[in-house]
């Protein structure tokens, strides 16, 4: 749980850096990756990823502007990665323009549940922990390059002399 403003926005401002990586890694091309039918394609995974202030943050009421929920994905993956910095930078943005460190503490019916507003950013950064790891194994299926999340990646080991460990 967040108990500041400036604790949410550093670790937030990490992390999204982080899948803004990943995203910038996407080409056209791969979009249509997904594990079989029944699952979401890179596309779509890509695009849940934009934060948006209706669903997980609806509740706690940040204002900010953001692709409709449900809307479709842009067609082109610069155009995703573009809507994903975007939305973050209006996120973080609202959360330093309209709360302070008290309004983390205040509560708010989220998924049936009365949570604090800084447990709702908890869970909203690690839904897209969760989901970015997601990603990451869609994008080693469609051949593309990973950059380090939280340890190199198997390039990386190669690039420094060592095989990765097992």
């Amino acid at each position: 749980m967040f108990r500041t403003i400036d604790s949410f926005i550093e670790e937030y401002t990490h992390e999204s850096n982080i899948t803004f990586q990943l995203l910038q890694a996407l080409t056209d091309e791969t979009l249509q990756q997904s594990v079989n039918e029944d699952y979401r394609t890179i596309s779509r995974l890509a695009w849940h990823l934009v934060p948006t202030n209706v669903g997980l943050l609806e509740p706690i009421g940040l204002q900010f502007k953001s692709p409709a929920i449900g809307s479709e994905p842009p067609s082109t993956a610069p155009a995703i990665a573009k809507s994903y910095r975007e939305a973050t930078n209006k996120l973080l943005d609202a959360i330093r323009i309209q709360w302070t460190d008290a309004d983390l503490q205040q509560t708010a019916n989220v998924y049936g549940f009365e949570w604090q507003h800084g447990y709702t950013l908890y869970v909203f950064l690690k839904h897209e922990i969760h989901h970015r790891g997601q990603l990451t194994v869609l994008m080693r299926q469609a051949g593309l390059p990973l950059v380090s999340v939280y340890g190199p990646t198997k390039e990386q080991w190669a690039n420094f002399g060592m095989a990765a460990p097992v």
